[in-house]
């Protein structure tokens, strides 16, 4: 009778639960789907905001009225990070000119963001030897699961230092670095083929400059103090060397691969010198280190031919370089080339390693979590797809699968700087070579498309990566921004240099460059290799 009457009380209590739960149920239905938050959302809303704090590059380009703190993507983190975790992101600005002098100063103050980067690798060491990097491979292990499988193990590994990880490498997609062109409408005009060696170059160039197909102010080559301009050229002259000394006479200096040690390097410059001193290169190169005066040059139809960023001249965006020689010269034509050659017959030229800017967190922040599940929540691939192309029909179409920026104003306002947002990836991955130039192409408008895709071609085509040691050479994180200097003061003063001082010029500064840092960078590379052979 007891466990009957306890039966019978039970199930009067199950009844009186399940119609509470089903009141409370229609009470939270009829409330409206908008007030139901998920668990994530409850816990986010209720927990005490945190901030943290990260790095941008300002380019000094933003549109009238937006600022690299206030545009659609800081507003897209805020509106899908902040208000899903509470965390919030304050953007801090640092002059893309001067990213490792500023990043310097940070680290030194212990005023760094939470999140900083650069291209050097070696300013990276120098700081995790100074003790003044978090060590995050226990945080990427925690809260990183998917950023580890975006970036892959390849990637991950250029951020270790004595088998620990202290940074995460953004994935780069394209590796190609530079690609050429030419006025197609000169050459067309003077009845003159597509240059396809170094020497045919000379012979086009002599033709540009006798003829002035670009008026009296004709110049043949655009050059400027920049990487773009002078690597193609040097690099063809390098003769064939072994393996020992790829590593042991070349010299990574910032994110660039110097082959100053290498044979031929000389004929390069004084190939260059020649040019000079012809009237065939850009008069006034040396004071142009961001080929603003290049580009301009290019762009008002004076420049015959030129080397850059593959494909940059094709954007549609600042500089807009092709967009404005148009309407500026009537039937302009640029054509991508790729004709500087080795002793070969190849087109050598320096290529990315897979990895493009080292993200680092500063010993000094105290929200090291938050900053890498910031970076953790970017490499989801609706949230990468969505802060690179923006919303489907407005911002782009599809074609093969693959997105294409539509050309209307909004987009170009809201993504003019999307990689500088992007930081964990240069490009987009598709899952292959091909998929991956395709859609780069396709971020250009139709009429630039074949030419473009042509240049990023040119860009891959005999591409060498820098070597890479297992761990940083210790000398160059120290040397290397000094020896920068230094190896634009030996191109700029050799290239000016009178032919018959020319010699003199190019082994004075190559003396000082030695003596200043370079041996003791060519003898710790020398060492590392020997222990590569053991």
């Amino acid at each position: 009778m007891m466990k009957e009457l306890t039966k019978r009380r039970l199930g009067t209590q199950a009844v009186v639960m399940l119609t509470l739960v089903s009141v409370l149920s229609a009470c939270s239905s009829s409330s409206g789907s908008s007030e139901v938050k998920t668990s994530k959302e409850t816990e986010a809303s209720t927990k005490k905001p945190v901030t943290i704090k990260v790095e941008v590059f300002d380019r000094g380009n933003s549109p009238t009225g937006k600022s690299v703190t206030n545009n659609y993507l800081t507003k897209y983190v805020e509106e899908n990070f902040t208000k899903k975790t509470n965390i919030k992101v304050e953007y801090v600005p640092v002059p893309r000119s001067q990213e490792v002098e500023k990043l310097n100063v940070l680290m030194a103050s212990g005023d760094a963001p939470d999140i900083v980067f650069t291209y050097d690798s070696n300013v990276i060491y120098k700081y995790v030897q100074q003790g003044g990097v978090a060590e995050i491979g226990a945080l990427l292990d925690q809260y990183g699961s998917n950023l580890k499988t975006y970036l892959g193990k390849d990637t991950l590994a250029y951020g270790t230092y004595d088998g620990k990880q202290y940074a995460i490498p953004g994935k780069r997609v394209y590796l190609g670095k530079y690609s050429s062109e030419i006025r197609q409408d000169w050459l067309d005009k003077l009845g003159l083929p597509v240059p396809k060696t170094t020497d045919e170059v000379y012979q086009t160039l002599k033709a540009f400059k006798e003829k002035k197909p670009g008026g009296e102010q004709t110049i043949p080559l655009g050059f400027s103090l920049t990487n773009a301009s002078y690597e193609p050229i040097i690099w063809s002259f390098i003769k064939k060397v072994s393996e020992e000394e790829r590593y042991t006479l070349t010299q990574q200096l910032g994110s660039s691969e110097y082959t100053l040690l290498l044979p031929g390097h000389k004929d390069g410059v004084r190939f260059l010198n020649k040019l000079y001193s012809e009237g065939m290169i850009s008069p006034d190169f040396a004071l142009d280190k961001d080929k603003k005066k290049m580009y301009q040059d290019v762009a008002t139809g004076k420049v015959g031919m030129y080397a850059e960023d593959a494909g940059e001249s094709y954007l549609t965006s600042p500089p807009d370089t092709y967009t404005v020689l148009q309407k500026t010269v009537a039937g302009a034509k640029l054509a991508p080339i790729d004709p500087y050659t080795s002793v070969e017959g190849k087109h050598p030229k320096p290529a990315y390693i897979p990895a493009a800017l080292n993200i680092i967190i500063p010993k000094t922040s105290k929200v090291a979590a938050e900053a890498v599940k910031y970076l953790d929540w970017m490499a989801q691939k609706d949230v990468l797809y969505a802060m690179t192309y923006g919303v489907e029909g407005k911002n782009f179409s599809t074609t093969n699968g693959l997105p294409v920026p539509l050309d209307n104003e909004e987009t170009k306002q809201s993504f003019y700087n999307k990689g500088d947002y992007t930081i964990i990836t240069n490009g987009t991955d598709f899952g292959s070579s091909d998929k991956n130039t395709e859609a780069l192409s396709l971020a250009f408008v139709e009429a630039n498309r074949k030419d473009a895709t042509q240049a990023y071609k040119n860009g891959m085509a005999d591409g060498l990566s820098p070597v890479r040691f297992q761990r940083p050479i210790e000398a160059e994180g120290k040397y290397g921004k000094a020896l920068q200097d230094k190896y634009e003061q030996l191109i700029v003063k050799s290239i000016l240099a009178k032919p018959a001082d020319f010699d003199k010029t190019y082994d004075d500064m190559l003396k000082d460059y030695m003596t200043n840092g370079g041996e003791a960078i060519q003898k710790e590379r020398t060492e590392a290799y020997k222990n590569i052979k053991k």
